[in-house]
């Protein structure tokens, strides 16, 4: 097996790992407003978290500065917490939003954290290794995979819950967001770094 090859299946592991399962919450907290119709905007919303992680991902490792551990730990549910408050402010709201949403931004940025938590495994797996560009790109090819293919489960699975069984595309998101935001809550005092 090649270099490549391991860190694309480490990159696709971590990110599937149930034990890893708060970046999954988030895209969880992040997609509950939208349906499968607007492939679009979630399409922009993974894209800007992407960019945001990938971003972390070449600053850690070039060996730049982070946070520490358990402040990105803390950082990760604060998030969640910030994402699905906006989903229940928007939960009246009879449409999904249009047209250019603070939501990219704050995706972008929250990528920026959530790398931080890949970072940390990654620089683990990397230890004193000076030859970083291919694992890094490995890595972060694996991470999306996985990443991709939790959101078209989970977009698969809301279109069969709102076709078949006619659940409200509000009610989702509410079912969604309340079920993130409990966990998220359980982890941020799990995480209290103070």
């Amino acid at each position: 097996m090649s270099t490549f090859e391991a860190y694309l299946k480490l990159g696709w592991s971590h990110i599937l790992d149930i034990e890893g399962y708060d970046h999954m919450l988030f895209l969880v907290a992040l997609l509950a407003l939208y349906t499968m119709k607007s492939w679009k905007p979630v399409l922009i919303l993974i894209t800007a978290f992407t960019l945001g992680h990938s971003i972390t991902l070449l600053i850690t490792g070039l060996k730049g500065p982070i946070l520490p551990g358990e402040w990105v730990e803390f950082l990760i549910p604060v998030t969640i917490i910030i994402t699905v408050a906006g989903n229940l402010l928007a939960a009246n709201q009879r449409k999904e939003p249009k047209g250019f949403s603070w939501r990219y931004a704050l995706a972008g940025f929250f990528g920026l954290i959530h790398g931080m938590g890949f970072s940390n495994f990654f620089s683990e797996l990397m230890g004193k290794d000076t030859d970083i560009l291919m694992p890094l790109l490995a890595f972060n090819v694996g991470i999306e995979l996985g990443q991709i293919a939790f959101v078209l489960a989970l977009l698969i699975f809301q279109f069969l819950l709102i076709q078949i069984f006619r659940m409200q595309t509000r009610s989702w998101n509410l079912v969604l967001s309340g079920a993130a935001g409990g966990v998220a809550v359980l982890l941020l005092f799990e995480n209290y770094p103070f």
